[in-house]
């Protein structure tokens, strides 16, 4: 699938996170783009993913508006359309 049919993606995540790098390495395997924002050093990020999602772990990763809590491999395939 080209890389511009993809929803947008948003990846939470930490530099310590084994896996944040886990879910980065699965969507850059698939060809997914996406933007990652450090939340260790965006703490405004932070605040506003924990505001919207109750939770302060991560990762945390938004496709098309839609939070994913943690590295969820089916629930990712199925809101990108991936089988």
């Amino acid at each position: 699938m080209p890389a511009s049919s993809y929803p947008s993606v948003v990846v939470f995540t930490t530099p310590s996170c084994p896996w944040c790098h886990r879910a980065k390495d699965y969507l850059r395997g698939r060809g997914v783009p996406f933007k990652e924002v450090d939340v260790a050093r965006d703490q405004a990020a932070a605040r506003d993913l924990m505001r919207r999602t109750g939770q302060a772990g991560v990762p945390v990763l938004m496709i098309a508006g839609r939070y994913i809590v943690g590295f969820d491999q089916p629930r990712i395939d199925r809101m990108l359309g991936l089988h």
